[in-house]
């Protein structure tokens, strides 16, 4: 009970009362969840938050394409996305295998059959999209007990505690970002893992790699973690079709994967994301700030812009 006390300080109500929320609107309709995550989230478009500013920087900057009416087209229906899944995360976390069941499709798990059967694990490399919640559960549902999920702690202590608790019911690990110890055993052991490393990554290792041509932080572990373990790199992407149904893919593993480069392999799978978000460019998580610099010589592109004061 101790340990729980400081959870329960006033500083967290608001997490405790969305997780409620989102608890018992969770066995509503489908329908009905996606109408209110649109809602949400078309509200939240016209709001003056940082996150909606971030997300027309980087449309605008990935997608130079589209016309200031498209682009902002774009941000309304990217936060319509954002919105449905708040509600699809909530199914995620709660909502029974066969109810899941009835809503998604996996494609593709020959390929990481294939991928186990040379003995030396598995990465199933995604993205950050508004599906990815879903897309983790449809693949800890698919192979009960044998997948383990990659994820990035929050400073949300109540949240951290959820997520650790709720991830590490569903897969076999939950294992946080850095621990790489747990991540290199899991593949020597021949499992398969889940991993998203397209988030701007400024630690070590880390190389300005292009994304729709313009330089990021990068994360270039991945084809060094194959070469340590020789554990085959599937591509996994999923995204909701217009029908309400979700559809994920397991691709076949990468061939000539890893090189002698991981500059190049990373550069690689930001193409195969490149490709994923023109699919569907509404359900790419553009409210990330992707394209913040290593270093100082970068353009700083979420800097806000000054406010100019008129005199009288």
């Amino acid at each position: 009970m101790k340990t729980l006390l400081p959870l329960l300080r006033p500083h967290y109500w608001p997490t405790w009362l969305a997780l409620g929320t989102l608890k018992a609107l969770e066995p509503l309709p489908y329908v009905v969840l996606a109408a209110l995550g649109r809602g949400v989230g078309s509200l939240a478009a016209r709001l003056p938050l940082s996150f909606v500013r971030i997300a027309r920087t980087n449309i605008g900057i990935c997608l130079p394409e589209l016309s200031d009416q498209q682009r902002e087209l774009l941000v309304k229906e990217h936060f319509k996305s954002l919105g449905v899944g708040i509600f699809e995360t909530a199914l995620s976390w709660w909502a029974s295998k066969s109810r899941i069941a009835k809503l998604t499709q996996l494609e593709g798990v020959e390929h990481l059959r294939a991928a186990l059967e040379r003995g030396r694990g598995a990465i199933l490399l995604s993205a950050h999209f508004t599906t990815l919640e879903i897309g983790g559960r449809v693949l800890c549902d698919g192979h009960p007990g044998s997948v383990n999920v990659m994820y990035r702690p929050t400073g949300n202590a109540v949240l951290e505690r959820f997520l650790a608790r709720n991830r590490s019911r569903q897969a076999k690990r939950a294992i946080p970002r850095d621990d790489v110890r747990t991540l290199i055993t899991s593949l020597k052991a021949n499992e398969p893992v889940w991993y998203a490393p397209d988030q701007a990554y400024r630690k070590k290792g880390a190389e300005m790699v292009p994304f729709f041509g313009i330089p990021a932080a990068t994360n270039t572990a991945t084809s060094r973690l194959a070469r340590m373990t020789g554990a085959a790199v599937l591509p996994y992407f999923q995204e909701r079709l217009p029908s309400g149904k979700y559809r994920m893919v397991i691709y076949p593993m990468l061939e000539d994967f890893p090189s002698d480069d991981p500059v190049a392999d990373a550069k690689r799978f930001n193409h195969l994301i490149e490709l994923q978000v023109r699919r569907t460019p509404e359900q790419y998580l553009w409210i990330h700030r992707r394209f913040k610099g290593l270093t100082p010589d970068y353009p700083d592109y979420y800097k806000r812009k000054p406010t100019i004061k008129t005199s009288g």
